[in-house]
């Protein structure tokens, strides 16, 4: 299998932090380019309309440079021993916006963490990793945070 492409999404959770070890030793293993990419949700997006709100914008800009910050020094320690690594926040819908890089960027493999969210907290706020599992155009490599695995 060559893999010369992978992409870790992040959210900053522990889920993530949690699989971004094995994004790293797989990047190290195939000396792949690895990309690290947040998704700052769009509410306007996934409700199909405006959101009516007078500094949505503003909001929109914040939560940007928020993330451009925390992908900034996430993973500093872990990927020090990386030769390419790249790093990107985009605004949308997780699970869309990761399937579009993905496609875009012709990663060879996705490695991301999941939640083991049960429930109503499931249907709430739905599952970004199952989505794309179902619809990646490459193998995905899905890592649950231990007190998951029992």
């Amino acid at each position: 299998m060559k893999v010369e492409r992978i992409l870790f999404p992040t959210d900053f959770s522990s889920g993530a932090q949690n699989a971004l070890p094995c994004a790293v030793d797989l990047a190290e293993h195939y000396n792949s380019k690895l990309y690290i990419l947040h998704v700052v949700y769009d509410i306007n997006k996934a409700v199909g309309v405006h959101v009516p709100h007078i500094s949505s914008d503003e909001v929109y800009r914040e939560m940007n440079d928020w993330a451009m910050e925390q992908i900034a020094s996430c993973c500093v320690e872990e990927i020090r021993k990386l030769s390419d690594v790249e790093k990107k926040v985009v605004q949308g819908i997780p699970n869309e916006e990761i399937l579009k890089f993905a496609a875009d960027e012709k990663i060879d493999m996705i490695v991301m963490g999941t939640y083991g969210r049960v429930g109503i907290e499931r249907l709430i706020f739905g599952n970004t990793a199952e989505r794309v599992v179902r619809r990646a155009p490459c193998p995905v490599l899905t890592v649950r945070i231990p007190e998951h695995r029992r």
